[in-house]
């Protein structure tokens, strides 16, 4: 079997590395490939996810979608779901400590984190293995938890910038939470990872990784950490609970509008982060003098449709976008808003529609101005109203329901 020349190689980590804003280090991501190459086997390279949310949004893509380049490499990627480790919480960013979350909801989650990360890796068997930490972080007995909470002292765990400001701030920090870049660490030693990807908010316990193989006598993980994906607002990175994400499963005349949203100035960074688009093609849509921002951000829009739904969804999703938005019309199709006979209050046909989660949610869209009948606002949380069935509730700039009484 031809091995790699020295161009092929050098090829190879530069694909890998574009992008990367940390990487620890080059050379030996180089010279474990190399080596793989020669020994003719495949690298192990890891993702962990914790399933704290049902869904996978645009900013989970980013290692995923470097992670599937390994696989189209021919290298294997261990999906790690974090059933242990979601029970605490990555503190990761965090400014509090994080809920604890039941079995029940984490066994939910799970399971739809494997449905979705299918549509961007490779599944076959070959080239993807999915474990759960579970399997090994459960059988640790008391005593060999102390040896692997040994292995790292309080000061390094305080050099976690977030550790220190809650410190510093006079916020709680639980005992426990020291334990997850451990669990995590340990998780790279259970599955003997060559390399661990992940966003830069991981660097952290990624590094632990490092300390523990070495400390286990395994050559230590190559890090490679990523850009953290801003959310739709551009002010904070994309989480389901800052309500700024882009779902992977979203329908596809959402995940566009939700695109057509985003300030300008980020459209460089989802280009890079979120497409397989040339650079030299991203470039033309960059420059305003070519491309008007407006275009720009359409293509963007048409290409992430494209990529988890299909090329026929992403051309309607356009066309359904210019119809009700630049052309100020109500959506072809809207799901029905059923109410019985008489009045209701503004509160609870929200609600009932599907469009808030809670009265508290409904609330603040009243009170945001985000509720129209028929394009009459309301703003009243005390309003009760008497719609007529055909008339249209809108909810935000993209939430449509043609309401049915009786």
């Amino acid at each position: 079997m031809a091995k790699l020349t020295d161009k092929e190689l050098t090829g190879h980590v530069n694909a890998l590395a574009q992008g990367c804003e940390g990487l620890y280090t080059r050379d030996e991501l180089t010279e474990r490939l190399r080596q793989a190459d020669e020994d003719g086997r495949q690298l192990r390279v890891k993702i962990g996810m914790d399933p704290t949310a049902p869904d996978i949004h645009l900013g989970h893509t980013v290692s995923l979608r470097k992670l599937r380049h390994f696989q189209d490499l021919g290298h294997r990627a261990v999906l790690i779901i974090g059933d242990y480790t979601a029970r605490i919480g990555d503190p990761s960013g965090a400014n509090k400590t994080r809920p604890m979350l039941s079995e029940e909801q984490i066994k939910s989650n799970a399971e739809t984190y494997l449905e979705q990360a299918g549509l961007i890796l490779d599944t076959s068997p070959e080239k993807l293995e999915v474990r759960r930490n579970g399997e090994w972080l459960s059988k640790l007995s008391f005593a060999e938890v102390l040896q692997l909470a040994a292995q790292m002292t309080v000061a390094q765990m305080m050099e976690r910038d977030t550790f220190e400001k809650r410190y510093e701030a006079g916020e709680p920090i639980g005992v426990h939470e020291f334990l997850y870049p451990l669990m995590q660490g340990y998780d790279s030693v259970c599955i003997e990872a060559d390399v661990e990807l992940g966003g830069t908010d991981q660097t952290f316990n990624n590094l632990v990784g490092r300390t523990l193989q070495s400390a286990a006598g395994q050559p230590p993980q190559i890090v490679m950490v990523f850009p953290l994906l801003p959310g739709l607002d551009g002010i904070e990175k994309m989480s389901k609970s800052k309500g700024n994400y882009v779902g992977i499963t979203d329908k596809p005349d959402d995940m566009f509008g939700k695109i057509m949203s985003i300030p300008d100035e980020l459209m460089e960074s989802y280009f890079t982060l979120l497409t397989d688009l040339p650079s030299e093609r991203i470039r033309t849509l960059l420059d305003t003098e070519q491309t008007h921002p407006r275009d720009a951000k359409a293509a963007l829009a048409k290409t992430i449709v494209q990529t988890y739904h299909s090329a026929a969804d992403a051309e309607r999703a356009e066309q359904e976008f210019q119809r009700i938005f630049s052309r100020r019309q109500t959506p072809s199709e809207m799901p029905d808003v059923r109410i019985a006979n008489g009045g209701v209050s503004i509160m609870e046909l929200v609600i009932s529609a599907g469009f808030a989660k809670s009265r508290g949610d409904a609330r603040r869209l009243v009170q945001q101005g985000a509720v129209s009948i028929d394009g009459e606002k309301i703003t009243d949380i005390e309003a009760t109203v008497t719609p007529e069935t055909d008339q249209v509730l809108k909810v935000g700039k993209r939430r449509f329901g043609r309401i049915v009484v009786g």
